[in-house]
């Protein structure tokens, strides 16, 4: 479990035991929490492990796991398998394209998409033509709903084939850890350990590979409002990112800052999104982040012009499409002078709703 967080000098964060603190005013806490205790502790520590998280996700609305259940050799075959999709010629890529936000599956060639926070919405076409995200996707959803299917190579080679394979295997893992911080964030705000199994039981999710490509540096220094992936909230409950070594992941701060969420060896950054923030009655909250060019060269990139690759992974969680979403019990009421901030919405509504927004 995270220990008290400690201070550390912004030019050489470190991450041991304790949690990262991230030196703004105020403080943004990023902390790291080992879940552990969760799978295999006593009751007590199980319940400790549910506070911190659930503390989280209420103060920075983001977080370090560890010790999380996913072999380190599993998350390895998957980038290296992401990867290997990517190199392929651009016309199979083009060939499994994606089509519409219902399915929200199939492969996103680099400025299709341009992620915004929700109040920018309506300025989609026009940031996507001055700052497009520099980043190509494949999106992979639950298999075997009707009209909705996967696009996958398998039909291309045996390297797609084993691609298929790999993802759907990594999908269920995900899915299943996915439904453990569910159980943790339902301890951690007084509700049934199980509360959210209902909710959560089809695995509506999407898998997400990412690769943000080679960059000049120069695109950078020409356009300041260049990323490779623009300022957002994601949209569902919460998202379980897997990064590389390379970094440039950043999350706002409380005063608008931007701080890096530095990569961490055999962890996942867990970030709760805007439908869980909403089901909590904003008491959980959906922090805005970003991806630019690495925060600085590494040694052996230091006199390279151009920034190297970066993949990551992500795993957007959702609560079932069918399920209506509405304040969570304890969250609202005359008991606490808290108001009801947010109508009742379907899950799969509200989720079709913000990726028309994006694309």
């Amino acid at each position: 479990m995270a220990n008290s967080p400690r201070e550390l000098h912004p030019a050489s964060v470190a991450v041991n035991k304790d949690d990262l603190v991230i030196p703004v005013n105020p403080p943004l806490r990023l902390s790291l929490i080992d879940f552990g205790p969760f799978f295999s502790g006593t009751p007590s520590d199980k319940h400790a492990v549910a506070l911190s998280i659930t503390e989280a996700f209420k103060t920075s609305g983001f977080l370090y796991l560890k010790n999380h259940g996913i072999p380190p050799s599993v998350v390895s075959q998957v980038f290296s398998s992401s990867a290997r999709f990517f190199d392929r010629p651009q016309d199979q890529k083009n060939g499994l394209g994606w089509t519409t936000p219902q399915s929200n599956r199939g492969y996103v060639a680099i400025g299709r998409e341009k992620l915004a926070t929700l109040d920018e919405t309506g300025e989609i076409d026009t940031r996507r033509k001055s700052a497009p995200d520099i980043k190509e996707t494949m999106e992979i959803g639950r298999e075997d709903v009707d009209g909705l299917p996967n696009r996958w190579p398998d039909h291309l080679d045996d390297e797609g084939k084993r691609f298929k394979e790999t993802m759907l295997a990594f999908f269920e893992m995900c899915k299943n850890l996915h439904k453990q911080v569910m159980n943790s964030i339902a301890l951690g705000m007084n509700l049934p350990e199980h509360f959210f199994d209902e909710f959560v039981s089809d695995g509506d999710n999407n898998l997400r590979l990412l690769h943000y490509p080679p960059v000049h540096k120069d695109v950078f220094k020409k356009n300041p409002d260049q990323v490779r992936a623009g300022e957002h909230s994601d949209y569902g409950s919460v998202t379980l990112l897997f990064q590389d070594r390379h970094g440039g992941l950043q999350v706002r701060s409380p005063r608008g800052s931007f701080v890096d969420a530095t990569p961490i060896a055999d962890t996942i950054v867990i970030n709760a999104g805007d439908l869980l923030a909403r089901w909590s009655n904003d008491t959980i909250k959906s922090t805005r982040h970003r991806v630019i060019q690495p925060p600085k060269p590494e040694d052996e990139e230091s006199s390279s012009d151009i920034y190297p690759s970066r993949y990551s992974i992500a795993y957007f969680c959702n609560p079932n499409n069918n399920k209506v979403i509405k304040a969570l019990p304890g969250t609202y009421g005359e008991d606490i002078h808290v108001a009801k901030k947010y109508t009742d919405v379907t899950a799969g509504d509200y989720l079709v709703q913000r990726l028309t927004e994006t694309y």
